[in-house]
Protein backbone atom coordinates (compact mmCIF):
# COMPACT_ATOMS: atom_id res chain seq x y z
CA UNK A 1 0.00 0.00 0.00
CA UNK A 2 1.24 3.50 -0.89
CA UNK A 3 2.50 5.61 2.00
CA UNK A 4 0.07 8.37 3.00
CA UNK A 5 1.45 11.77 3.91
CA UNK A 6 -0.39 12.86 7.09
CA UNK A 7 -0.34 16.62 6.36
CA UNK A 8 -1.08 16.47 2.63
CA UNK A 9 -4.52 17.59 1.46
CA UNK A 10 -5.98 14.87 -0.71
CA UNK A 11 -8.79 15.22 -3.26
CA UNK A 12 -11.85 13.16 -2.35
CA UNK A 13 -13.75 11.22 -4.99
CA UNK A 14 -16.83 13.41 -4.42
CA UNK A 15 -14.87 16.60 -5.17
CA UNK A 16 -13.20 14.99 -8.19
CA UNK A 17 -16.59 13.96 -9.56
CA UNK A 18 -17.82 17.56 -9.30
CA UNK A 19 -14.62 18.89 -10.90
CA UNK A 20 -15.11 16.50 -13.81
CA UNK A 21 -18.83 17.18 -14.09
CA UNK A 22 -18.37 20.86 -14.93
CA UNK A 23 -15.97 19.95 -17.76
CA UNK A 24 -18.01 17.05 -19.15
CA UNK A 25 -21.54 18.42 -19.44
CA UNK A 26 -23.08 21.87 -19.28
CA UNK A 27 -26.31 23.66 -20.08
CA UNK A 28 -25.14 24.61 -23.57
CA UNK A 29 -24.42 20.95 -24.40
CA UNK A 30 -28.09 20.18 -23.81
CA UNK A 31 -29.20 23.12 -25.96
CA UNK A 32 -26.90 22.23 -28.89
CA UNK A 33 -28.12 18.67 -29.13
CA UNK A 34 -31.75 19.62 -28.58
CA UNK A 35 -31.65 21.74 -31.74
CA UNK A 36 -30.09 18.83 -33.64
CA UNK A 37 -32.61 16.18 -32.58
CA UNK A 38 -35.52 17.83 -30.77
CA UNK A 39 -37.26 15.76 -28.08
CA UNK A 40 -35.83 12.62 -29.69
CA UNK A 41 -32.54 13.58 -28.03
CA UNK A 42 -33.97 12.21 -24.75
CA UNK A 43 -34.03 8.77 -26.39
CA UNK A 44 -30.47 9.30 -27.67
CA UNK A 45 -29.21 10.37 -24.23
CA UNK A 46 -30.74 7.31 -22.53
CA UNK A 47 -29.37 4.83 -25.10
CA UNK A 48 -25.91 6.40 -25.18
CA UNK A 49 -25.71 6.69 -21.39
CA UNK A 50 -26.11 2.94 -20.92
CA UNK A 51 -24.54 1.70 -24.16
CA UNK A 52 -21.64 4.16 -24.32
CA UNK A 53 -21.16 6.76 -21.56
CA UNK A 54 -21.24 4.43 -18.55
CA UNK A 55 -18.77 1.95 -20.15
CA UNK A 56 -16.58 4.85 -21.33
CA UNK A 57 -16.37 6.49 -17.90
CA UNK A 58 -15.73 3.17 -16.15
CA UNK A 59 -12.99 2.37 -18.67
CA UNK A 60 -11.44 5.71 -17.74
CA UNK A 61 -11.75 4.57 -14.12
CA UNK A 62 -9.93 1.34 -14.97
CA UNK A 63 -7.12 3.22 -16.77
CA UNK A 64 -6.84 5.74 -13.95
CA UNK A 65 -6.51 2.88 -11.49
CA UNK A 66 -3.94 1.04 -13.63
CA UNK A 67 -1.78 4.16 -13.98
CA UNK A 68 -2.61 5.78 -10.64
CA UNK A 69 0.92 7.16 -10.15
CA UNK A 70 1.05 8.77 -13.57
CA UNK A 71 -0.01 12.41 -13.94
CA UNK A 72 -0.15 12.69 -17.73
CA UNK A 73 -3.63 11.37 -18.41
CA UNK A 74 -4.50 9.99 -21.84
CA UNK A 75 -1.14 10.71 -23.50
CA UNK A 76 0.63 8.84 -20.66
CA UNK A 77 -1.73 5.88 -21.04
CA UNK A 78 -0.95 5.69 -24.77
CA UNK A 79 2.77 6.14 -24.17
CA UNK A 80 2.84 3.30 -21.65
CA UNK A 81 0.78 0.96 -23.81
CA UNK A 82 1.90 1.88 -27.34
CA UNK A 83 5.23 3.73 -27.10
CA UNK A 84 6.54 7.31 -27.18
CA UNK A 85 5.45 8.07 -30.75
CA UNK A 86 1.83 7.23 -30.03
CA UNK A 87 2.09 9.13 -26.76
CA UNK A 88 3.18 12.22 -28.67
CA UNK A 89 0.51 11.83 -31.38
CA UNK A 90 -2.15 11.44 -28.70
CA UNK A 91 -0.91 14.52 -26.87
CA UNK A 92 -0.90 16.51 -30.12
CA UNK A 93 -4.37 15.37 -31.21
CA UNK A 94 -5.79 15.96 -27.75
CA UNK A 95 -4.36 19.47 -27.63
CA UNK A 96 -5.17 20.52 -31.18
CA UNK A 97 -8.70 19.10 -30.90
CA UNK A 98 -9.31 21.54 -28.06
CA UNK A 99 -8.53 24.57 -30.24
CA UNK A 100 -11.79 24.67 -32.25
CA UNK A 101 -13.56 24.47 -28.90
CA UNK A 102 -11.30 27.25 -27.64
CA UNK A 103 -12.46 29.48 -30.53
CA UNK A 104 -16.05 28.42 -29.86
CA UNK A 105 -15.65 29.42 -26.19
CA UNK A 106 -14.32 32.84 -27.26
CA UNK A 107 -17.36 33.16 -29.55
CA UNK A 108 -19.61 32.33 -26.63
CA UNK A 109 -17.95 35.03 -24.53
CA UNK A 110 -18.76 37.62 -27.20
CA UNK A 111 -22.39 36.45 -27.22
CA UNK A 112 -22.62 36.53 -23.40
CA UNK A 113 -21.22 40.07 -23.25
CA UNK A 114 -23.73 41.15 -25.89
CA UNK A 115 -26.61 39.76 -23.80
CA UNK A 116 -25.25 41.47 -20.66
CA UNK A 117 -24.99 44.84 -22.44
CA UNK A 118 -28.01 44.73 -24.76
CA UNK A 119 -30.34 42.34 -22.93
CA UNK A 120 -31.30 40.52 -26.14
CA UNK A 121 -29.92 38.16 -28.79
CA UNK A 122 -30.05 40.48 -31.81
CA UNK A 123 -26.31 40.20 -32.32
CA UNK A 124 -26.59 39.76 -36.10
CA UNK A 125 -28.47 43.07 -36.38
CA UNK A 126 -25.82 44.96 -34.41
CA UNK A 127 -22.52 43.31 -35.42
CA UNK A 128 -21.06 42.45 -38.79
CA UNK A 129 -19.33 39.13 -39.36
CA UNK A 130 -15.97 40.92 -39.44
CA UNK A 131 -16.63 42.66 -36.13
CA UNK A 132 -17.75 39.40 -34.53
CA UNK A 133 -14.58 37.65 -35.76
CA UNK A 134 -12.35 40.50 -34.57
CA UNK A 135 -13.93 40.49 -31.11
CA UNK A 136 -13.45 36.72 -30.91
CA UNK A 137 -9.81 37.04 -31.97
CA UNK A 138 -9.24 39.92 -29.53
CA UNK A 139 -10.59 37.91 -26.59
CA UNK A 140 -8.45 34.90 -27.56
CA UNK A 141 -5.24 36.92 -27.93
CA UNK A 142 -5.97 38.87 -24.74
CA UNK A 143 -6.23 35.64 -22.75
CA UNK A 144 -3.14 34.15 -24.40
CA UNK A 145 -0.88 37.01 -23.37
CA UNK A 146 -2.33 38.03 -20.03
CA UNK A 147 -4.02 35.10 -18.36
CA UNK A 148 -0.75 33.50 -17.13
CA UNK A 149 -0.16 36.59 -14.95
CA UNK A 150 -3.33 35.87 -13.04
CA UNK A 151 -3.14 32.08 -12.81
CA UNK A 152 -4.12 31.86 -9.13
CA UNK A 153 -7.09 34.21 -9.60
CA UNK A 154 -8.28 32.29 -12.66
CA UNK A 155 -8.22 29.01 -10.74
CA UNK A 156 -10.61 30.61 -8.22
CA UNK A 157 -12.61 31.99 -11.15
CA UNK A 158 -12.85 28.48 -12.58
CA UNK A 159 -14.21 27.08 -9.32
CA UNK A 160 -16.69 29.95 -8.93
CA UNK A 161 -17.79 29.89 -12.57
CA UNK A 162 -18.05 26.10 -12.75
CA UNK A 163 -19.93 25.86 -9.46
CA UNK A 164 -22.32 28.66 -10.45
CA UNK A 165 -23.01 27.05 -13.84
CA UNK A 166 -23.73 23.73 -12.13
CA UNK A 167 -26.18 25.46 -9.75
CA UNK A 168 -27.87 27.39 -12.59
CA UNK A 169 -28.36 24.22 -14.62
CA UNK A 170 -29.85 22.26 -11.73
CA UNK A 171 -31.98 25.29 -10.84
CA UNK A 172 -33.38 25.41 -14.37
CA UNK A 173 -34.46 21.77 -14.23
CA UNK A 174 -35.99 22.05 -10.75
CA UNK A 175 -37.84 25.32 -11.52
CA UNK A 176 -39.16 23.87 -14.79
CA UNK A 177 -40.70 20.90 -13.01
CA UNK A 178 -42.02 23.18 -10.27
CA UNK A 179 -43.76 25.20 -12.98
CA UNK A 180 -45.27 22.04 -14.48
CA UNK A 181 -46.66 20.99 -11.10
CA UNK A 182 -48.31 24.43 -10.91
CA UNK A 183 -50.01 23.95 -14.28
CA UNK A 184 -47.52 25.58 -16.67
CA UNK A 185 -48.05 24.55 -20.33
CA UNK A 186 -45.65 22.38 -22.37
CA UNK A 187 -44.56 24.00 -25.65
CA UNK A 188 -43.79 20.74 -27.47
CA UNK A 189 -46.98 19.09 -28.66
CA UNK A 190 -48.03 16.36 -28.99
CA UNK A 191 -46.08 15.02 -26.01
CA UNK A 192 -46.30 11.24 -26.49
CA UNK A 193 -43.99 8.30 -27.04
CA UNK A 194 -43.68 9.01 -30.77
CA UNK A 195 -42.22 12.44 -29.94
CA UNK A 196 -39.17 10.76 -28.38
CA UNK A 197 -38.41 8.34 -31.24
CA UNK A 198 -35.68 9.61 -33.62
CA UNK A 199 -35.81 9.45 -37.40
CA UNK A 200 -32.76 7.36 -38.23
CA UNK A 201 -31.46 9.18 -41.32
CA UNK A 202 -28.17 10.79 -42.36
CA UNK A 203 -28.94 13.95 -40.39
CA UNK A 204 -29.48 11.94 -37.20
CA UNK A 205 -26.24 10.00 -37.56
CA UNK A 206 -24.33 13.20 -38.38
CA UNK A 207 -25.31 14.54 -34.94
CA UNK A 208 -23.96 11.58 -32.94
CA UNK A 209 -20.46 13.07 -32.86
CA UNK A 210 -21.71 16.22 -31.12
CA UNK A 211 -23.50 14.04 -28.56
CA UNK A 212 -20.22 12.24 -27.87
CA UNK A 213 -18.43 15.59 -27.69
CA UNK A 214 -20.98 16.77 -25.12
CA UNK A 215 -20.38 13.77 -22.88
CA UNK A 216 -16.66 13.09 -23.26
CA UNK A 217 -13.87 14.66 -21.24
CA UNK A 218 -13.98 12.37 -18.18
CA UNK A 219 -10.27 11.69 -18.69
CA UNK A 220 -9.44 15.39 -18.12
CA UNK A 221 -9.20 14.80 -14.37
CA UNK A 222 -7.00 11.72 -14.74
CA UNK A 223 -3.85 13.68 -13.73
CA UNK A 224 -5.47 14.29 -10.33
CA UNK A 225 -5.62 10.57 -9.51
CA UNK A 226 -2.13 10.90 -8.00
CA UNK A 227 -3.50 13.53 -5.59
CA UNK A 228 -6.11 11.18 -4.11
CA UNK A 229 -5.54 9.26 -0.88
CA UNK A 230 -6.41 5.95 -2.56
CA UNK A 231 -6.70 6.69 -6.27
CA UNK A 232 -6.95 3.04 -7.29
CA UNK A 233 -10.26 2.70 -5.42
CA UNK A 234 -11.59 6.25 -5.30
CA UNK A 235 -11.06 7.33 -8.93
CA UNK A 236 -13.53 4.71 -10.27
CA UNK A 237 -16.06 5.89 -7.64
CA UNK A 238 -15.76 9.43 -9.03
CA UNK A 239 -16.44 8.08 -12.54
CA UNK A 240 -19.58 6.26 -11.35
CA UNK A 241 -20.85 9.42 -9.63
CA UNK A 242 -20.09 11.39 -12.80
CA UNK A 243 -22.18 8.99 -14.88
CA UNK A 244 -25.18 9.40 -12.54
CA UNK A 245 -24.96 13.22 -12.59
CA UNK A 246 -24.61 13.22 -16.37
CA UNK A 247 -27.68 11.01 -16.71
CA UNK A 248 -29.79 13.30 -14.52
CA UNK A 249 -28.81 16.50 -16.29
CA UNK A 250 -29.03 15.29 -19.90
CA UNK A 251 -32.36 13.45 -19.62
CA UNK A 252 -34.29 15.85 -17.39
CA UNK A 253 -32.54 18.91 -18.82
CA UNK A 254 -33.55 18.02 -22.37
CA UNK A 255 -37.15 17.43 -21.28
CA UNK A 256 -37.12 20.81 -19.53
CA UNK A 257 -35.96 22.51 -22.75
CA UNK A 258 -38.92 20.89 -24.54
CA UNK A 259 -41.25 22.54 -22.02
CA UNK A 260 -40.21 26.04 -23.17
CA UNK A 261 -39.43 25.38 -26.85
CA UNK A 262 -41.61 23.65 -29.42
CA UNK A 263 -39.30 20.91 -30.65
CA UNK A 264 -41.14 20.93 -33.98
CA UNK A 265 -40.48 24.65 -34.62
CA UNK A 266 -37.17 25.66 -33.05
CA UNK A 267 -35.49 29.07 -33.45
CA UNK A 268 -32.73 29.04 -36.05
CA UNK A 269 -30.30 30.59 -33.57
CA UNK A 270 -31.04 28.17 -30.72
CA UNK A 271 -27.43 26.92 -30.50
CA UNK A 272 -26.12 30.46 -30.13
CA UNK A 273 -28.87 32.06 -28.02
CA UNK A 274 -30.95 29.14 -26.72
CA UNK A 275 -29.52 29.16 -23.20
CA UNK A 276 -30.43 32.82 -22.79
CA UNK A 277 -33.89 32.34 -24.30
CA UNK A 278 -34.48 29.49 -21.85
CA UNK A 279 -33.61 31.51 -18.73
CA UNK A 280 -35.55 34.50 -20.06
CA UNK A 281 -38.64 32.29 -20.50
CA UNK A 282 -38.14 30.70 -17.06
CA UNK A 283 -37.86 34.11 -15.40
CA UNK A 284 -40.99 35.36 -17.14
CA UNK A 285 -42.93 32.27 -16.06
CA UNK A 286 -42.05 32.97 -12.43
CA UNK A 287 -42.68 36.75 -12.80
CA UNK A 288 -39.00 37.60 -12.32
CA UNK A 289 -38.53 39.56 -15.54
CA UNK A 290 -34.96 39.37 -16.85
CA UNK A 291 -33.31 38.67 -13.49
CA UNK A 292 -32.53 35.01 -14.23
CA UNK A 293 -31.37 35.95 -17.72
CA UNK A 294 -28.78 38.43 -16.45
CA UNK A 295 -27.61 36.08 -13.68
CA UNK A 296 -27.09 33.36 -16.28
CA UNK A 297 -25.37 35.72 -18.75
CA UNK A 298 -22.85 36.84 -16.11
CA UNK A 299 -22.34 33.22 -14.99
CA UNK A 300 -21.79 32.19 -18.61
CA UNK A 301 -19.20 34.94 -19.16
CA UNK A 302 -17.24 33.93 -16.04
CA UNK A 303 -17.53 30.22 -16.84
CA UNK A 304 -16.39 30.67 -20.44
CA UNK A 305 -13.54 32.97 -19.38
CA UNK A 306 -12.25 30.39 -16.92
CA UNK A 307 -12.56 27.64 -19.54
CA UNK A 308 -10.69 29.75 -22.09
CA UNK A 309 -7.83 30.38 -19.67
CA UNK A 310 -7.59 26.71 -18.70
CA UNK A 311 -7.63 25.56 -22.34
CA UNK A 312 -5.00 28.07 -23.42
CA UNK A 313 -2.51 27.74 -20.61
CA UNK A 314 -2.99 24.20 -19.33
CA UNK A 315 -3.31 22.57 -22.73
CA UNK A 316 -0.29 24.34 -24.19
CA UNK A 317 1.92 23.57 -21.18
CA UNK A 318 0.95 19.89 -21.07
CA UNK A 319 1.56 19.39 -24.78
CA UNK A 320 4.90 21.22 -24.76
CA UNK A 321 6.21 19.16 -21.85
CA UNK A 322 9.50 17.23 -21.75
CA UNK A 323 7.79 14.15 -23.16
CA UNK A 324 7.01 15.90 -26.44
CA UNK A 325 10.22 17.90 -26.83
CA UNK A 326 12.10 15.41 -28.97
CA UNK A 327 9.22 15.41 -31.46
CA UNK A 328 9.02 19.22 -31.76
CA UNK A 329 11.09 21.89 -33.54
CA UNK A 330 13.40 23.70 -31.13
CA UNK A 331 11.54 26.99 -31.52
CA UNK A 332 8.39 25.51 -29.99
CA UNK A 333 10.20 24.30 -26.88
CA UNK A 334 11.63 27.74 -26.14
CA UNK A 335 10.48 29.26 -22.84
CA UNK A 336 10.59 32.79 -21.47
CA UNK A 337 11.88 33.98 -18.07
CA UNK A 338 8.73 32.71 -16.37
CA UNK A 339 9.24 29.26 -17.89
CA UNK A 340 6.25 29.65 -20.22
CA UNK A 341 6.33 28.22 -23.78
CA UNK A 342 5.97 31.61 -25.50
CA UNK A 343 6.25 30.23 -29.04
CA UNK A 344 3.69 27.61 -28.13
CA UNK A 345 1.26 30.44 -27.47
CA UNK A 346 2.09 31.83 -30.92
CA UNK A 347 1.35 28.42 -32.43
CA UNK A 348 -1.96 28.40 -30.55
CA UNK A 349 -2.74 31.87 -31.92
CA UNK A 350 -1.89 30.80 -35.45
CA UNK A 351 -4.04 27.67 -35.39
CA UNK A 352 -6.98 29.51 -33.79
CA UNK A 353 -6.67 32.23 -36.44
CA UNK A 354 -6.70 29.57 -39.17
CA UNK A 355 -9.85 27.98 -37.71
CA UNK A 356 -11.57 31.34 -37.31
CA UNK A 357 -10.56 32.54 -40.80
CA UNK A 358 -11.90 29.30 -42.30
CA UNK A 359 -15.38 30.29 -41.17
CA UNK A 360 -15.18 33.86 -42.49
CA UNK A 361 -17.01 33.18 -45.75
CA UNK A 362 -20.07 31.59 -44.15
CA UNK A 363 -23.16 33.75 -44.75
CA UNK A 364 -24.08 34.79 -41.19
CA UNK A 365 -22.78 35.01 -37.60
CA UNK A 366 -25.16 32.21 -36.60
CA UNK A 367 -23.64 29.98 -39.31
CA UNK A 368 -20.12 30.78 -38.06
CA UNK A 369 -21.12 29.95 -34.48
CA UNK A 370 -22.80 26.68 -35.50
CA UNK A 371 -19.96 25.53 -37.76
CA UNK A 372 -17.29 26.20 -35.13
CA UNK A 373 -19.36 24.21 -32.67
CA UNK A 374 -19.99 21.33 -35.06
CA UNK A 375 -16.30 20.94 -35.99
CA UNK A 376 -15.86 19.78 -32.39
CA UNK A 377 -18.13 16.85 -33.19
CA UNK A 378 -15.45 15.61 -35.61
CA UNK A 379 -12.11 16.22 -33.89
CA UNK A 380 -13.17 15.55 -30.29
CA UNK A 381 -14.63 12.03 -30.83
CA UNK A 382 -11.59 11.21 -32.98
CA UNK A 383 -9.33 11.86 -29.98
CA UNK A 384 -11.66 9.90 -27.68
CA UNK A 385 -10.89 6.84 -29.82
CA UNK A 386 -7.44 6.76 -28.19
CA UNK A 387 -9.04 6.05 -24.81
CA UNK A 388 -10.55 2.82 -26.08
CA UNK A 389 -7.32 1.86 -27.85
CA UNK A 390 -5.47 2.29 -24.55
CA UNK A 391 -8.13 0.29 -22.69
CA UNK A 392 -7.94 -2.55 -25.23
CA UNK A 393 -4.14 -2.64 -25.00
CA UNK A 394 -4.40 -2.83 -21.21
CA UNK A 395 -6.98 -5.64 -21.30
CA UNK A 396 -5.10 -7.63 -23.94
CA UNK A 397 -2.04 -7.39 -21.64
CA UNK A 398 -3.77 -7.45 -18.25
CA UNK A 399 -0.81 -9.21 -16.58
CA UNK A 400 1.48 -6.38 -17.63
CA UNK A 401 -0.94 -3.63 -16.49
CA UNK A 402 -2.55 -4.72 -13.19
CA UNK A 403 -5.36 -2.59 -11.83
CA UNK A 404 -7.06 -2.62 -8.44
CA UNK A 405 -10.33 -1.66 -10.12
CA UNK A 406 -11.26 -3.84 -13.08
CA UNK A 407 -14.03 -2.89 -15.45
CA UNK A 408 -15.66 -6.20 -16.49
CA UNK A 409 -13.52 -8.94 -14.99
CA UNK A 410 -14.38 -11.30 -17.86
CA UNK A 411 -11.59 -10.48 -20.32
CA UNK A 412 -13.36 -11.45 -23.59
CA UNK A 413 -16.45 -9.40 -22.66
CA UNK A 414 -14.28 -6.45 -21.66
CA UNK A 415 -12.56 -6.56 -25.04
CA UNK A 416 -15.91 -6.77 -26.88
CA UNK A 417 -17.24 -3.74 -25.00
CA UNK A 418 -14.00 -1.87 -25.69
CA UNK A 419 -14.28 -2.54 -29.43
CA UNK A 420 -17.98 -1.56 -29.31
CA UNK A 421 -17.18 1.86 -27.80
CA UNK A 422 -14.32 2.34 -30.27
CA UNK A 423 -16.67 1.54 -33.19
CA UNK A 424 -19.39 3.94 -31.97
CA UNK A 425 -16.85 6.74 -31.51
CA UNK A 426 -15.22 6.17 -34.90
CA UNK A 427 -18.60 6.14 -36.68
CA UNK A 428 -19.64 9.29 -34.80
CA UNK A 429 -16.46 10.97 -36.05
CA UNK A 430 -17.01 9.93 -39.67
CA UNK A 431 -20.72 10.86 -39.84
CA UNK A 432 -20.04 14.24 -38.20
CA UNK A 433 -18.17 15.30 -41.33
CA UNK A 434 -21.59 15.81 -42.94
CA UNK A 435 -22.96 19.31 -42.07
CA UNK A 436 -25.80 19.38 -39.54
CA UNK A 437 -27.19 22.89 -40.00
CA UNK A 438 -27.34 23.11 -43.78
CA UNK A 439 -29.59 21.51 -46.41
CA UNK A 440 -27.91 18.96 -48.72
CA UNK A 441 -27.45 20.31 -52.23
CA UNK A 442 -27.08 23.94 -51.17
CA UNK A 443 -23.89 25.97 -51.55
CA UNK A 444 -23.68 26.37 -47.76
CA UNK A 445 -23.80 22.58 -47.30
CA UNK A 446 -21.00 22.09 -49.85
CA UNK A 447 -18.93 24.87 -48.30
CA UNK A 448 -19.26 23.45 -44.77
CA UNK A 449 -18.51 19.91 -45.98
CA UNK A 450 -15.26 21.11 -47.62
CA UNK A 451 -14.36 23.09 -44.49
CA UNK A 452 -15.00 20.06 -42.26
CA UNK A 453 -12.58 17.92 -44.26
CA UNK A 454 -9.88 20.56 -44.82
CA UNK A 455 -9.80 21.88 -41.24
CA UNK A 456 -9.90 18.43 -39.60
CA UNK A 457 -7.15 17.00 -41.82
CA UNK A 458 -5.02 20.16 -41.41
CA UNK A 459 -5.26 20.12 -37.61
CA UNK A 460 -4.29 16.49 -37.30
CA UNK A 461 -1.79 16.53 -40.18
CA UNK A 462 0.30 19.32 -38.64
CA UNK A 463 1.07 16.96 -35.75
CA UNK A 464 2.83 14.64 -38.22
CA UNK A 465 4.78 17.44 -39.91
CA UNK A 466 6.30 18.88 -36.72
CA UNK A 467 8.29 15.70 -35.80
CA UNK A 468 9.67 15.61 -39.36
CA UNK A 469 10.93 19.18 -38.93
CA UNK A 470 12.45 18.24 -35.55
CA UNK A 471 14.15 15.19 -37.11
CA UNK A 472 15.58 17.36 -39.89
CA UNK A 473 16.93 19.84 -37.31
CA UNK A 474 18.64 17.05 -35.35
CA UNK A 475 20.30 15.69 -38.51
CA UNK A 476 21.44 19.17 -39.47
CA UNK A 477 23.12 19.79 -36.12
CA UNK A 478 24.57 16.26 -35.80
Amino acid sequence: MDEIEPKKKYITWQVLALMDFVTVIGFDDIIYNFQNQGMAVVFSWIVLLFAYVLPYELMVGHLGSAFSKDGGGLSSWMRHTSGDVWGYLTAWCYWVASLPYLVDVANSMVVSFFWIIMGNGNIEDKLSRATFALLTAAITILFIFFQHKFTASLQVLSIVGGGAMFIMTILFVLMTFAGLFNGAPIATQPMNWHTFIPKFDLHYFSTIGLLIFAMNGAELVAPYVSEMKDGKKDFPKAMMALALMTAFLTIFGSFAIGVFFDANHLPNDLKMNGSYYAFLALGQQFHMGKVLLYIFAVTQAIYMGAQLAMLLDGGTRIFLSDTAKKFLPKALTKTNKQGLPINGYWLTTGICTFVLASSAFLPAINDIFNWLLNINGIVSPFVTCFIFVAFLRVRFNSDKYPSEYTYIKNKPWAIIVGFWCLLITALGTIFSIFPQDATPGTSKYTHELILNVVVSVSLMGLGVILPLIAKYQRKKTA
